[in-house]
């Protein structure tokens, strides 16, 4: 675990991409994750787009891609038009990941039906989700599931069970401890369950009391036992930050509940809160040994 492998959803520093560049340029960072460019989801760019424009804006400024931040998954689990659309993007995305060397794509396990427990459901996600992986493993790009509030997999158990599914495949856990804080799980229990699956982290905080977003290593997502942890376990992946320090341009299109109530706009722009996260970070790093 090193210092140079912090990346981030720049997009929390601005919607535009020069800016995003720029910010992470300044702060010494060394990769970024592509979630939303100029405003628009990179589940809307071509893979011409990203050899033409987004490919030699990172050449310029000398960053590389951790992961491709994609909404794959984020669709009600029995919408079919939804889904097959998003196969087809996923395709396009894969290609955008080629572009930008981008080994990992984040994906979800769609939204369950409100008030309906989420077992019934487990083939059907298994299923759906198969059909995402094949498609990476085609252009060799690595599925990473991350636990989101709402999907099936929103808790560790049921994360587990998908985990336990896609033995033997190339998917991976995204771990991401805010989005347990928020479904009122136990981020370091969570953490245990699945541990042995984890190829990416999420740097996101949230406080229990409220759900509310925090600065890194303020709230209730046991960041420092779990990096140490991670760190004594020899973790040489990713952490990459997902603030959610301030209202940002495609946060609506992210959360599924409103969007206002999980944020704190403590911070004068998405630039300071951005500094703010990574000098957190950085804290949490030095506390435990990391350098």
């Amino acid at each position: 675990m090193r210092k140079c492998m912090i990346s981030g959803f720049a997009d929390e520093a601005s919607k535009d991409f020069l800016t995003q560049v720029e910010t992470v340029k300044k702060l010494g960072m060394e990769y970024l994750c592509l979630r939303a460019l100029d405003g628009r989801s990179i589940a809307d760019y071509t893979e011409a787009e990203a050899v033409n424009y987004i490919k030699p804006k990172l050449d310029e400024y000398g960053l590389k891609v951790s992961s491709i931040g994609s909404p794959i998954g984020k669709v009600p689990v029995n919408d079919e038009e939804a889904f097959e659309k998003q196969l087809v993007q996923l395709e396009e995305l894969c290609k955008i990941a080629n572009v930008v060397g981008a080994r990992y794509i984040r994906l979800f396990s769609f939204y369950m039906p409100k008030d309906e427990d989420p077992a019934p459901y487990f083939d059907t996600v298994v299923a759906k989700m198969r059909r995402f992986v094949e498609i990476c493993d085609r252009y060799g790009v690595i599925a990473m599931h991350e636990n989101e509030k709402g999907i099936y997999g929103d808790t560790g158990a049921r994360c587990l069970e998908l985990y336990k599914a896609f033995e033997g495949t190339t998917m991976a856990a995204a771990y991401d401890f805010a989005n347990y804080v928020q479904c009122d799980e136990d981020p370091v229990e969570c953490y245990e369950l699945v541990k042995d699956y984890i190829a990416y982290v999420h740097v996101k905080d949230a406080r229990k009391s409220d759900h509310r977003n925090v600065l890194c290593a303020t709230g209730d997502g046991q960041i420092p036992k779990i990096l140490a942890d991670l760190k004594a376990r020899g973790y040489d992946g990713f952490l990459t930050m997902e603030p959610h320090l301030r209202t940002f341009e495609s946060l609506k299109n992210l959360e599924a509940t409103v969007a206002e109530t999980l944020v704190q706009d403590a911070y004068e722009d998405g630039v300071s809160a951005y500094t703010a996260q990574y000098n957190a970070l950085c804290a949490v790093l030095d506390s435990i040994g990391v350098n």
